[in-house]
């Protein structure tokens, strides 16, 4: 199972850390795997090199840890709600696969 863990101060997303495998399907053919991948990097990219924002990032195969300022998270406070939302939609439809968390921020 994939789990997300989302830390917020006050209604923005600080941090969000994902970690696991979904096990939806064989490496190469797990689409929860794709589908949160994708979503996950394509909202760190547009952050990092669209909206040139600074950020803390942690790559490692079945882990990713992104982490801002609050500056910066307000400023990237749409890519991350529209991150989150995806994420909890996808939990709607595969809850053995994947696994949200939400938490608050603690400086």
């Amino acid at each position: 199972m994939t789990t997300a863990k989302f830390l917020f101060s006050d209604d923005t997303v600080i941090s969000f850390e994902l970690s696991g495998h979904s096990g939806a399907g064989e490496y190469g053919t797990d689409i929860v795997c794709s589908a949160v991948s994708s979503a996950v990097y394509m909202a760190a990219n547009t952050i990092l090199e669209v909206m040139k924002l600074d950020a803390e990032a942690e790559v490692r195969d079945g882990y990713l840890k992104f982490t801002m300022t609050v500056e910066n998270a307000r400023k990237s406070k749409m890519i991350t709600d529209g991150l989150y939302l995806h994420l909890s939609e996808l939990q709607g439809q595969y809850p053995n696969n994947l696994k949200l968390e939400r938490g608050v921020f603690d400086a």
